[in-house]
């Protein structure tokens, strides 16, 4: 028999405290003075209880790439983050382009069991743009994949993005574009404007990104599909998204964690922890992006959690590897960036980190509300610390965080998935059905 719980006072996102009792890997009441035989109490007064947090953007390396992180690892990252679920990225050694690869990600999620790791399929066979990888097949396996994308490469020929939301359709699968223009950002080390000027960098245009959008929501209206943006960056892809929306395109898009708090100053430095693709961007990007997250254009918050050796960062700028680590640090980040600013509620939270991606991924028992009857999964945040970020607060394989030695507020207490405690006051557990 699992372990029971009463958590007790919890704070409800958008709501009043109340206990709850979970067992069986579920939630088995919710309500006021509620009491339990033999259950582990845990007190959660001034803590907020959020569902599973849902990851639509995670890269976890595996297989082919375990030197920078694994399933295992990556899903430890994933749990003292609040995480529940996280979806797996295919750009993997071999690619997941077929239901082979997408089956055994989702047993060694299964065999890691910190967090439900649902695998995204890649568009195109080894990612390459040429051919239509094994869509159906994949939608069709036991990984039941619905979220397709070549991430980290754009689906840049219009016809084969055109036939890819159209295959997709007869499962409701969706396509993830990673919107960049090969053409215009060859070379690209940063965000193009008056830093990279001044740093003598060649500049990552922000019309790379808003052409493909453009004419990815046309090509999704022309179909009716659905069509998904990935760490959307700019002031200009912002405008197109809501324009989109207005029409009735059936889009979403998300914005990471990075884009909502840095911007391409950070550069200055030449510290490669700041080389990210979309790159940092101006400022009022990083405004517009905010207020799109906030006015609902922007559907969702993912991580691009994208772990490196140290090698590959602790190089010269030109040549270090694109990408930071981010799971354990978003739920702060976000915080600090749109919670403490007063444009988003921990309601609006639950949104965008849980109840949002786990729809658009159509992933029915992940982000679910707190409420009887539901999966036992969820994270207990403490939004009142504020301590300076270190390694010690990642639990993945690599180090590459550009949030090491900044102050960032919160604190994930507890995460619950499928009413097993994986995080316990703050310290990351090896229990039964998790391996260390």
């Amino acid at each position: 028999m699992s372990e029971s719980f009463l958590i007790r006072g919890a704070r409800r996102a958008g709501g009043d405290a109340m206990d709850m009792i979970v067992r069986d890997g579920l939630v088995a009441e919710t309500g006021s003075h509620l009491s339990a035989s033999g259950a582990t109490v845990v007190d959660a007064d001034g803590l907020i209880a959020l569902p599973g947090l849902v990851d639509l953007h995670t890269h976890l390396r595996e297989p082919g790439y375990e030197a920078s992180e694994t399933i295992l690892t990556g899903s430890r990252a994933a749990a003292a983050g609040g995480y529940t679920t996280v979806f797996a990225m295919p750009n993997t050694s071999p690619v997941a382009d077929t239901a082979g690869v997408v089956e055994q990600e989702l047993a060694l999620g299964e065999a890691a069991g910190y967090v439900h790791v649902q695998p995204i399929g890649a568009v195109t066979i080894g990612q390459k743009g040429e051919r239509l990888a094994e869509l159906g097949a994949m939608a069709a396996s036991r990984a039941r994949v619905r979220v397709f994308s070549d991430d980290g490469f754009c689906v840049f020929d219009p016809l084969i993005m055109r036939r890819a939301l159209e295959y997709v359709k007869s499962f409701d699968g969706v396509v993830a574009q990673h919107a960049q223009d090969p053409r215009l950002t060859e070379g690209a080390q940063m965000n193009e404007g008056t830093v990279s000027a001044e740093l003598g960098l060649a500049g990552w245009p922000a019309v790379a990104e808003e052409s493909i959008i453009a004419r990815d929501v046309l090509l999704a209206e022309h179909v009716g599909s659905r069509l998904h943006v990935c760490h959307l960056s700019t002031a200009g892809s912002v405008d197109i998204i809501r324009w989109a929306k207005k029409r009735g395109v059936n889009v979403t898009a998300e914005v990471t964690p990075h884009h909502l708090l840095l911007s391409e100053e950070l550069v200055r430095g030449y510290d490669a922890r700041f080389k990210v693709n979309p790159p940092l961007r101006r400022d009022e990007d990083v405004l517009a992006v905010r207020e799109g997250l906030a006015d609902g254009t922007i559907d969702i918050v993912a991580t691009d959690h994208a772990p490196h050796p140290a090698e590959a960062k602790t190089c010269e700028w030109a040549a270090a590897a694109n990408g930071m680590v981010g799971l354990e640090s978003a739920l702060r980040v976000v915080q600090q960036a749109v919670v403490d600013t007063g444009m988003l509620s921990w309601d609006d939270v639950a949104r965008v980190m849980s109840a949002a991606p786990a729809r658009i991924g159509r992933l029915d028992d992940s982000g679910t509300p707190l409420e009887a009857g539901r999966p036992g999964s969820f994270t207990l945040y403490d939004p009142r610390p504020v301590r300076t970020f270190s390694a010690a607060d990642l639990r993945g394989r690599s180090v590459n965080s550009p949030y090491l030695d900044r102050e960032l507020p919160g604190e994930v207490r507890w995460t619950f998935f499928r009413g097993t405690a994986t995080v316990a006051d703050g310290h990351l557990l090896d229990t039964a059905g998790v391996r260390a």
